[in-house]
């Protein structure tokens, strides 16, 4: 709970991944992948339900054997490559009404914490944002990035004040969302249809090395080798 209001955990974990097939059950450090997010989950104490959301039958008994809620299997139009999370979490909110705030954890983000969601609902709660999200520093700052013109000369993305230096330490911080966990009031969820919104969402900052977010082979192998 957080306050008088009641919230719903949703693990996603579709089983057609092209990048890394079987990549949300895969072994990483002694367990199944989807492991660390539910162990997470279920170490967070303003959690109220947690659920799974999954189309395969292996992530399914995987997930249950964890200890993890797999109350129904997700329907196929909302398992496809183009599917959105959005769809995918009001979904989840459709099958276990009686929620206030929803939490989306991906098992792609295996070293975010229980402290990490309890940060992100708390910031949450303390801003009165109807959604916070994780974030982490960028690892390349947008005034540094650059596109080629017509000619093959560098134009940039995002124009930098005339008056700021090109040193790092110039430059104000920037962030990018990493994944780990999202957390919004339902009823704003539903209106608004965006897990993040610019000028509403909170962001609560997680070290560099939690926020790796596995897509690839080479995202595993630097996840296994991360001191957190």
């Amino acid at each position: 709970m957080i306050g008088d209001r009641s919230v719903l955990a949703v693990i996603t974990a579709r089983g057609g991944s092209k990048g890394l097939p079987g990549k949300n059950i895969l072994p990483f450090r002694g367990a199944p992948l989807i492991a660390w997010t539910i162990k997470a989950a279920q170490a967070a104490p303003s959690i109220d339900r947690l659920i799974l959301s999954s189309d395969d039958p292996g992530i399914i008994e995987t997930a249950r054997s964890l200890g993890c809620e797999a109350p129904f299997r997700r329907a196929s139009e909302l398992s496809g490559d183009t599917a959105a999370s959005i769809d995918v979490l009001l979904d989840a909110a459709d099958r276990v009404p009686g929620h206030d705030i929803v939490v989306l954890l991906q098992p792609t983000s295996p070293l975010r914490t229980a402290g990490d969601i309890e940060a992100t609902l708390a910031l949450m709660a303390e801003t009165g944002a109807p959604g916070a999200v994780s974030v982490s520093a960028a690892p390349c700052h947008p005034y540094l990035i650059f596109r080629r013109d017509a000619a093959g000369r560098l134009d940039p993305f995002i124009e930098k004040p005339a008056d700021m230096g090109w040193r790092r330490q110039d430059l104000p911080p920037a962030y990018r969302v990493n994944g780990a966990v999202y957390a919004a009031d339902l009823a704003w969820l539903r209106a608004e249809r965006t897990l993040c919104k610019a000028g509403e969402t909170a962001a609560y900052e997680m070290p560099a090395e939690r926020s790796i977010d596995i897509d690839t082979l080479e995202d595993l192998r630097a996840a296994e080798r991360s001191p957190a």
